[in-house]
């Protein structure tokens, strides 16, 4: 007879572990029907509970067909009919969904821009933050036709890396309210909180299918006539940077002369076949500090607010306020580089890296987003759980820190014999890139030489 004692507390832990694996088996779950609840609920409200004439074959589909199908499909039905179905209904096909009522809505937007090669989906490299908003347009049935019949516009085509809390975009949506459609005046007047309370909740329904780097902040309706590009009146961008030995008072100094309106030519990558004017309006330009520290270095941001900007301007700007702040150039080279008359050529430097960029905000006349308590519940809860996810990276990667292995003095005299600084080369001691006038003569001479070989 064995004389082993048994655990007590084992049935317990077994019973835990159970109960665990019960709960997140529970978890998974709901979060797939929330899925599936959004995309049902963006058919039945698409359909509206009438018949939709279709265009291509005459074939009629109404909302209890549809959900039929649906039903047909997860039992083994006719995958061919469902596809069919499907097509007629998706965005891409306008005759079919331009039936439904629609409005014109601007979107306010968050991003993190690490994994993506830049906003606009003309990079053509995947995956990118516009591609990923249509894709959860489709996903949910908010489009009304393609990108041309959408009247789509952004603020800000941000490039590889950039992140961003306020792109803003417009374009036609689908609507649940017959009076919001974008055909009369009726969605350039002022809409009532009824109808807001009626309307479909843009910010609940995108925020269940886009990625977890990308949110919906809000949403506005804009008369017709709105321009997500050129009705902005200014953007708002950030750029962080550690304190670590830098001269502000200098740095202070240098942003100051970038106020008002100037030619910005070497301060961008120019672009002499598309721009022709470099003057740009800068309204403010501050050195904030944030509450973030680490190692007893505090995060500091750039704040640069412009009514527009030349391509990688905001970049350019900081590479060179950072030399100013490191010691390397003083705070005169600023003048220097914005008169073009003295200074016609840039000279070359490496701009800033694109991962501290962020487009803070962009500003518009009576346009004010909203979000429903329930979105607004979701997205904060969201955001927080993000904030926790990259604490717990940083606490990972600081653990790696504190366990590498000691350098031995060895190391550290091998170290210094063999790494040397670079010797620093001022700014206007460098090669400099060609002007824009000599960029124009050599596309025109090219010009030239086509038409007269033809």
């Amino acid at each position: 007879m064995s004389n082993e004692v048994r655990d007590p507390l084992l049935p317990d832990r077994n019973l835990i572990s159970s109960l665990q694996s019960l709960v997140d088996s529970l978890q998974n779950r709901v979060k797939e029907l929330e899925e599936e609840n959004a995309k049902l609920s963006s058919r039945l409200s698409s359909c509206c509970c009438h018949k939709i004439e279709e265009a291509c074959d005459s074939v009629v589909v109404d909302c209890n067909s549809l959900l039929a199908e649906r039903r047909e499909s997860k039992t083994g039905g006719n995958t061919t009919t469902k596809k069919k179905v499907v097509e007629k209904i998706s965005g891409s096909n306008t005759r079919a969904i331009n039936h439904h009522c629609k409005r014109y809505v601007a979107l306010k937007i968050m991003y993190f821009g690490k994994r993506f090669y830049g906003f606009a989906s003309e990079a053509q490299m995947d995956p990118t933050i516009e591609s990923e908003i249509f894709s959860a347009f489709e996903k949910t049935r908010l489009l009304v036709g393609d990108k041309k019949e959408l009247r789509y516009s952004r603020c800000g085509r941000t490039d590889k890396g950039v992140s961003s809390v306020g792109q803003v975009i417009a374009l036609l949506l689908r609507s649940s309210l017959k009076e919001t459609d974008a055909s009369n005046e009726n969605s350039e007047k002022i809409v009532f909180k009824e109808q807001i309370e009626r309307e479909i909740d843009y910010v609940g329904v995108l925020n269940r299918v886009l990625p977890d780097d990308i949110r919906v902040l809000g949403w506005s309706p804009v008369p017709v006539g709105f321009s997500a590009r050129f009705s902005c009146l200014s953007r708002d961008y950030k750029y962080f940077f550690w304190r670590e030995n830098l001269n502000f008072l200098a740095m202070e100094e240098a942003g100051k002369k970038f106020l008002g309106e100037h030619d910005f030519r070497n301060f961008c990558k120019m672009d002499a076949v598309n721009v022709h004017n470099y003057k740009r309006n800068i309204t403010l330009f501050e050195i904030c500090p944030s509450d973030v520290r680490y190692d007893g270095n505090q995060l500091w941001a750039f704040k640069i607010k412009g009514s527009a900007f030349l391509w990688h301007q905001v970049r350019c700007m900081v590479a060179v306020m950072l030399m100013i702040g490191q010691g390397l150039e003083s705070p005169d080279v600023v003048d220097t580089l914005l008169d073009t008359e003295k200074t016609p050529r840039k000279p070359q430097y490496t701009m800033a890296p694109e991962l501290p960029l962020v487009l803070h905000s962009c500003e518009f006349e009576s346009i004010e987003f909203i979000c429903s308590a329930d979105a607004g519940q979701a997205l904060r809860m969201h955001l927080a759980n993000q904030c926790r996810n990259y604490q717990l990276q940083a606490a990972i990667f600081n653990d790696a820190l504190l366990s590498c292995l000691p350098i031995s003095s060895g190391q550290r005299s091998l170290k210094g014999t063999t790494k040397k600084k670079a010797s620093y080369i001022p700014l206007m001691s460098r090669p400099t890139e060609p002007s824009y006038e000599e960029r124009r003569l050599k596309l025109n001479s090219k010009t030239f030489g086509l038409s007269k070989s033809s």
